[in-house]
């Protein structure tokens, strides 16, 4: 079972999601996870904010949840990085979490 509770973390502004960033790839995809952050690859190169808009925009899909309820709170020019969602409950983006990596995890 996977345990998201350092990945995902509930705060007064909203919920906090631990990632890993790897910049440059062919793809935009999640890899891989640990108890602490979720892996995603992302095709935009870390120059004049692109891997970080199109983090954003990844995230948006996988949880949908408007853009604009996400930003990124640490890590701007790090690879690990926390993301805000705003406006949201932990128990819908765990589902939606665990669909997203469960389907990763048979397709590979």
């Amino acid at each position: 079972m996977i345990n998201l509770n350092k990945i995902l973390t509930e705060t007064q502004e909203g919920i906090v999601f631990n990632v890993k960033l790897v910049p440059n790839s062919s793809f935009s995809k999640i890899i891989d996870y640990t108890d602490e952050y979720v892996r995603i690859k992302i095709s935009a190169p870390p120059i004049e904010n692109k891997a970080n808009k199109e983090l954003i925009s990844f995230c948006s899909d996988i949880f949908d949840v408007n853009k604009s309820k996400l930003s990124i709170i640490s890590g701007e020019k790090s690879k690990l990085k926390k993301v805000l969602i705003k406006d949201t409950k932990l128990d819908m983006l765990i589902q939606k979490l665990l669909f997203v990596l469960n389907s990763e995890n048979k397709s590979n």
